[in-house]
């Protein structure tokens, strides 16, 4: 997706359900950005 004509990366966490619990827009999309969404996630 673009934000302000600049690349950016959409981050969704979903349960077996289908329910969205977790949303977090990126500039990067590698392992270091997956990490840091996934520690976010868990607290």
């Amino acid at each position: 997706m673009k934000v302000n004509g600049k690349r950016h990366y959409l981050w969704r966490a979903v349960d077996h359900e289908g329910e969205v619990l977790e949303v977090v827009v990126t500039k990067r999309r590698n392992k270091q950005a997956a990490l840091k969404f996934l520690k976010k996630l868990m607290k």
